[in-house]
């Protein structure tokens, strides 16, 4: 069936794809909506910041 080579070669083929699918994973439902998230609440930050400045000044 397999020669030893192919054997390792299938093995490594097989962990660099369930690498990619858990690194896949992680990025979608931690490290994506973390970023969305944080930049959303440092834009709404900067939002409020810039008008307490404009009401200071008016």
């Amino acid at each position: 069936m397999f020669e030893f080579d192919q054997y390792l070669g299938f093995l490594a083929f097989l962990t660099i794809l369930t690498i990619g699918f858990w690194l896949m994973i992680f990025l979608l439902t931690f490290v994506v909506p973390y970023w969305i998230f944080g930049a959303t609440i440092e834009n709404f930050k900067l939002k409020q910041e810039a008008k307490r400045k404009a009401r200071g000044e008016a």
